[in-house]
């Protein structure tokens, strides 16, 4: 009885303590190189209330600009297609977030070709498409489900997080510098095991959130 309860303990903690390692947003070891200063990201609270890093330069005033010029986001690195990821999934993941993300810029400020004197430049890439097996389960700690938890393990059925990482920046057309970096990692739907291919539904979500927030920065008294 002892030994059960002690191992129930062991296992419980294994399970809080796994579960603790998923960040909620981007470590440094997966900022991808895409911008060329990660220094003075701080943690904040998107317009969803998602968390994000993000820089905002000293003085910036949307109201000085009058016009966006939208750089279609891009892979940064490329990726390449495994099993779960295809080919297709990923060109289908890109356009739907630059359909979504340009219908959101285009209701903040007008969307030119050619920069003013007064317009910004967007850029933005995905920087990473990602699939790794859940942690311990609660359930799992039970004594009837640990040979269950173990045959899950061992045949490949454990459910799979995803997580998409998106790395964005606005330049001032006039002086060339950034004035917004914005560095976010969200989680799609989960998937039933690591042969379940990943779709454009896996991660829509993900994406219809980073539309939002581009949509509505600036509006909410945690987006300041």
């Amino acid at each position: 009885m002892r030994t059960t309860t002690l191992v129930n303990a062991t296992l419980l903690t294994a399970a809080l303590v796994l579960a603790g390692c998923s960040s909620s947003v981007t470590q440094s070891d997966k900022y991808s190189g895409f911008l060329k200063d990660y220094s003075g990201l701080e943690e904040t609270t998107s317009a969803s209330g998602k968390p994000v890093l993000r820089w905002i330069a000293p003085g910036f005033n949307e109201a000085n600009y009058d016009s966006l010029v939208y750089n279609p986001i891009v892979f940064y690195p490329a990726p390449k297609p495994t099993s779960q990821v295809s080919q297709q999934m990923l060109d289908g993941v890109l356009n739907y977030t630059n359909t979504r993300m340009k219908e959101a810029a285009a209701k903040r400020k007008p969307l030119v070709t050619t920069p003013g004197p007064r317009s910004l430049i967007f850029r933005g890439a995905i920087t990473g498409v990602d699939t790794s097996k859940k942690g311990f389960q609660v359930y799992e700690v039970l004594p009837i489900a640990l040979v269950v938890a173990g045959t899950q393990v061992a045949t490949g059925h454990r459910t799979m997080n995803t997580d998409l990482y998106f790395e964005g920046e606005l330049i001032d057309a006039a002086t060339q510098q950034p004035v917004m970096r914005v560095v976010r990692k969200g989680e799609g739907k989960t998937l039933r095991n690591e042969n379940t291919p990943m779709t454009v539904d896996t991660l829509k979500s993900v994406i219809d959130d980073l539309a939002v927030d581009a949509e509505m920065f600036g509006t909410t008294a945690g987006n300041k």
